[in-house]
C-alpha cells in the first residue's frame, strides 16, 4: 500500500457527522498527498453552507495527525469541480440507500 493509499485508508475511519458515511466514501476527499511530515489535503463539501463543515475538518486532521510520522496538516477546500451524487463511492450509495436516500 502506498502513502496515499494508507492515508486515504485512514480517512475511511472519520465518517460525515450527518450520514454514517465516510468522508471518502462520501466523495469528500479530492486529493491527499504526503510531503515529509506534512499531509496535504484536498477536499469539498456537499454545499458551501455545510453546517458539519469545521466539524469535518477538525475529524480529518485529527485522524491524518495519528499517522506515524505526521505532524502536520495542510488542508485546502475547493469547489471546483463542485460535489454532485456522482462522487458517491458504491458503498456510500448503498449506505445512503439504506437510510431510505435516494441516490
Amino acid at each position: 500500500m502506498t502513502n496515499d493509499e494508507q492515508l486515504m485508508a485512514a480517512l475511511r475511519e472519520v465518517n460525515d457527522p450527518e450520514f454514517p458515511i465516510s468522508v471518502v466514501d462520501m466523495g469528500l476527499i479530492q486529493r491527499v498527498s504526503r510531503e515529509g511530515e506534512c499531509v496535504k489535503v484536498e477536499l469539498t463539501f456537499t454545499a458551501m453552507g455545510c453546517p458539519a463543515m469545521d466539524m469535518i475538518l477538525d475529524d480529518v486532521r485529527e485522524r491524518l495527525l495519528r499517522e506515524p510520522g505526521v505532524r502536520a496538516v495542510e488542508m485546502k477546500i475547493v469547489w471546483d469541480p463542485p460535489w454532485t451524487k456522482a462522487r458517491l463511492s458504491e458503498l456510500g450509495k448503498a449506505r445512503l440507500r439504506a437510510m431510505g436516500i435516494g441516490v
